[in-house]
């Protein structure tokens, strides 16, 4: 059965997994805060046969700028380098299916990831299937609590008033999600635009 090497660097967590189906093979998962660029290459390089497979699968976002993008360079970079196919997924429905997986009781919820500039990226889903009941978007905390009506989930929760259940993305839980979940082009989605922006160009004769 083909392999798949998932990678999982979007928020404080960094994560790997080899899967075959829905069989996770072995797996890693550290909170790491910002050291995904030192840990993300030996943690692969652990996993049974240097983590070699026949698909790579990397989260895309949304979550940190520079977290998202050491993923999506090691996955583009092992794709090129082993000739096999490279897709994407998002963080979002990764932490809901993980939730509704622990706990039998819920049928709807709220992802709420840490953000930028202390916003949250947060996005509702449903159980049964599992889809997003909106569009995710980047909100300050207090407009946030105004637009929820389910359970939070994510490590943004620390940012509400009302709390909630602090869960990180995890790439084991891949195998929670359905297909079209997991084919995304394997490009950043930041969910706001980069604090860093082009120079504006320079005047004439300056």
């Amino acid at each position: 059965m083909a392999r798949t090497l998932v990678i999982e660097t979007a928020t404080a967590a960094c994560s790997v997994a080899l899967i075959e189906g829905t069989t996770v093979v072995a797996s890693a998962h550290e909170v790491v805060g910002r050291g995904h660029a030192e840990r993300l290459i030996p943690m692969i390089a652990n996993l049974p046969d240097g983590g070699r497979a026949d698909a790579i699968l990397v989260d895309c976002g949304p979550g940190s700028f520079t977290g998202i993008r050491v993923g999506i360079a090691a996955a583009r970079g092992l794709g090129l380098g082993w000739g096999i196919p490279v897709r994407g997924f998002s963080s979002l429905p990764l932490v809901a299916a993980a939730a509704f997986a622990a706990d039998a009781a819920l049928d709807r919820l709220a992802v709420v990831l840490e953000g930028g500039h202390g916003e949250v990226f947060m996005q509702p889903f449903t159980r049964d299937p599992l889809v997003a009941t909106a569009d995710f978007a980047s909100l300050p905390p207090p407009e946030a609590m105004a637009r929820l009506d389910a359970t939070a989930v994510g490590n943004g929760i620390r940012f509400l008033a009302q709390g909630g259940r602090d869960r990180l993305p995890d790439a084991a839980n891949v195998i929670l999600l359905p297909a079209a979940l997991i084919d995304l082009p394997p490009r950043p989605i930041y969910g706001r635009a980069p604090d860093a922006k082009p120079m504006a160009p320079g005047k004439p004769g300056a």
